[in-house]
């Protein structure tokens, strides 16, 4: 809008038989600060061990793994199967949520669309011609896509390789 302004008072003072009005300088843009960073750059394994203190947190996923179960009846181990069980797909569908690649019943057969196999969605298994893509087949597992993943940031000096921290009670 200014510019049009000082085109306007230009013109009409060249007009008027004068010189042309000299148009006020403008003032050099401010320089945008850098974005800000969000936080620290995280490695890339930083994801995967959130997710395995989730699990640990949650369901004590790491303490039934390292756990030697020889020494427990079947029973047991079953018992403990189901606590772990839950706990882990509660967290999961929390923080990844997942969906199937193929929404289809296992054992069924599914037609997979000409060029719309993605090769790291679907594995094609069995007499499979070394050129072309199959037209279908029995579904045998429907895979698992992530929708999303809502990890929390790790905290300020936490160490992200920590897992689960010892715990000492104090009498």
């Amino acid at each position: 809008m200014r510019r049009l302004i000082e085109a306007f008072r230009a013109f009409f003072s060249t007009l008027a038989g004068g010189e042309p009005a000299r148009p006020a300088p403008t003032p050099a843009p401010a320089p945008t600060p850098p974005p800000t960073p969000s936080g620290p750059e995280l490695a890339p394994e930083t994801g995967a061990l959130q997710l395995l203190a989730i699990l640990q947190r949650e369901a004590r996923l790491v303490d039934f793994l390292m756990e030697d179960l020889g020494a427990y009846s079947d029973a047991q181990v079953g018992a403990a199967v189901r606590a772990v069980h839950e706990g882990s797909r509660q967290a999961l569908m929390r923080h990844i949520p997942l969906e199937p690649v193929i929404d289809g019943i296992e054992g069924s057969w599914v037609r997979v669309e000409p060029g719309a196999a993605d090769p790291s969605a679907v594995r094609f298994l069995g007499k499979v011609a070394a050129q072309g893509t199959p037209e279908g087949g029995l579904l045998r597992h429907r895979g698992w896509r992530a929708r999303r993943v809502e990890l929390p940031r790790p905290g300020a000096g936490q160490d992200p390789a920590v897992i689960a921290p010892a715990e000492i009670e104090v009498e």
